[in-house]
């Protein structure tokens, strides 16, 4: 418990992220956001919402700790559709490095997904979302959001 408690506040975000996914493009796209964050059960749990300003969306997330399996289940929801993305990415922390894994798809095809937090500092995070379609041999990192905490 207590892992995402870095990241309560408000934080500008650089997104980096892939034009096409999987297809072998090096072509990227940044756009800005902001991202609110809160903590609740205690360090149990964790909310933010991120608005994307030039793309006139939003997306939220929620953060689940089970003490027993000693894991984090993250949900995404996206005002763009309206729906909460299942199934919730699973993982934990490691040696300040929180790595987490689902099954999903991408366009309708299966993909294994992984987010990792990094370089997390008082002022600085740094997210990462990859696909693998080869069981894990290889990954292509398709987003990265580089978090920098808003002054108070």
């Amino acid at each position: 418990m207590g892992d995402f408690d870095f990241f309560v506040g408000t934080w500008n975000v650089v997104n980096r992220r892939l034009r096409e996914r999987l297809v072998g493009s090096d072509e990227w796209e940044e756009f800005p956001g902001v991202s609110v964050a809160h903590g609740f059960f205690a360090g149990g749990g964790h909310f933010d919402e991120i608005t994307f300003p030039t793309r006139g969306s939003a997306g939220a997330t929620i953060r689940i700790f089970d003490p027993v399996g000693q894991e984090w289940s993250i949900y995404w929801m996206s005002s763009v559709d309206g729906v909460l993305g299942l199934p919730p990415m699973v993982g934990r922390f490691v040696d300040g490095v929180g790595r987490f894994y689902a099954d999903d798809q991408h366009e309708g095809r299966p993909v294994r997904c992984r987010f990792i937090w990094s370089d997390i500092s008082a002022t600085t995070a740094r997210w990462e979302q990859a696909f693998s379609t080869d069981g894990e041999q290889t990954w292509e990192t398709n987003w990265i959001m580089t978090f920098t905490r808003a002054s108070a």
